[in-house]
């Protein structure tokens, strides 16, 4: 990260130790860093939120603090309609239809890389930062790229894969040349008070971790119906509690008295019905994504190879793409992977850089 003098820097600041210490670094570096948390429930919620929630009062609270102890101006930016429309629609139409979303993928794009950038140009800045652990690369062309940050356990370049050119001119990730540990270490010497405070949940707007009772608030108990659990056959073997309670690959929760293990193979939202099959039928080699967005174009390539992450916790793996279709190119795992899942991302990498990626549609072998 190269010093700007006379920069103005907004920093999208969660309550969290990394946002907190990557605003700590940019001040450091000699920008002018102004700290801007984003409100995106109404006031009920933020008072029965947990915190480590990301959209709890106390975590509101912590970042005010530290903007405080850091000596930056702050303010809170109302964004409830933006998220409730980018991402809680999102969020529960995907589950509706039998796909797991992942909503901090269109969080990041469309609230922090796209209204907040917006919103921080009419502050007079030249950049939004927040806390990713993800390095931003430019090409020998001028283009910008996502490459893995260095800390490989907290690596979160997979959530960035669909920033667009536009937005990247205007972004910093202070943390990816950092460990975790180190961020600790300098938000202790910075004396935040965020310094030794727990990760907070993957989806930040259910404290509960309760899909299901959010999802029936959101939409009413009559979109989430009951219905047959099948084999591969199409034998009813029993009753599922509502498509949104199940995922690919999910073992537990079934309640089937069967002679082996059974895991959820397919989500059918037409037909109200969760597939379930033996782990080895749960594998797939091959499967299509769509709404892709290639930050390296693959020109007049066929296919190419490369490394494929198809969820956060998912360790890349060898595959080659197919791109006859580039707006929905099939990819093909050297070897077979659990629970290739529609709804979820799926990030393609050389050399820790990423290609592109798109949305899992379907499974195709």
């Amino acid at each position: 990260m190269m010093k700007k003098k006379n920069t103005r820097v907004v920093i999208a600041l969660s309550g969290g130790v990394d946002s907190s210490t990557a605003a700590g670094l940019l001040k450091k570096e000699g920008y002018e860093v102004i700290g801007i948390s984003l409100k995106l429930w109404d006031d009920d919620f933020y008072s029965a939120a947990k915190g480590g929630s990301c959209c709890s009062l106390d975590d509101l609270s912590d970042a005010r603090r530290a903007a405080s102890m850091l000596k930056i101006p702050f303010y809170v930016l109302n964004m409830e309609k933006e998220f409730k429309e980018s991402v809680i629609n999102y969020f529960v139409n995907e589950y509706l239809n039998g796909h797991t979303p992942n909503p901090c993928i269109p969080c990041n794009k469309i609230l922090k890389f796209d209204h907040l950038i917006k919103r921080a140009q009419e502050l007079g800045a030249d950049y939004v930062a927040t806390g990713h652990y993800a390095k931003k690369v430019k090409g020998t062309e001028g283009k910008y790229f996502v490459k893995r940050g260095k800390d490989t356990s907290k690596d979160q370049s997979y959530f960035l894969f669909n920033l667009s050119q536009e937005q990247f001119k205007y972004i910093l990730f202070p943390l990816g040349d950092y460990l975790k540990e180190e961020v600790r270490s300098i938000a202790r010497s910075l004396n935040l008070n965020v310094a030794e405070k727990n990760e907070s949940q993957e989806i930040c707007f259910i404290p509960d971790n309760n899909y299901q009772a959010f999802i029936k608030k959101e939409k009413g108990s009559k979109f989430v119906k009951k219905g047959d659990i099948v084999d591969s056959d199409g034998r009813i073997l029993g009753e599922h509690k509502g498509i949104p309670f199940y995922t690919i690959g999910q073992r537990k929760g079934l309640n089937i008295s069967h002679s082996a293990p059974l895991y959820v193979k397919k989500i059918d939202s037409v037909n109200n019905q969760i597939v379930v099959g033996s782990k080895e039928e749960v594998k797939s080699r091959k499967f299509s994504i769509n709404n892709v967005n290639w930050s390296i174009p693959p020109d007049e390539e066929k296919r190419i190879r490369g490394m494929v992450q198809i969820r956060y916790r998912h360790k890349a793996a060898p595959a080659t793409i197919f791109i006859e279709n580039p707006e929905e190119p099939e990819i093909e795992f050297d070897e077979s992977q659990e629970a290739i899942t529609p709804g979820q991302a799926a990030v393609i990498y050389k050399d820790d850089i990423i290609l592109g990626g798109g949305w899992i549609k379907g499974v195709l072998s």
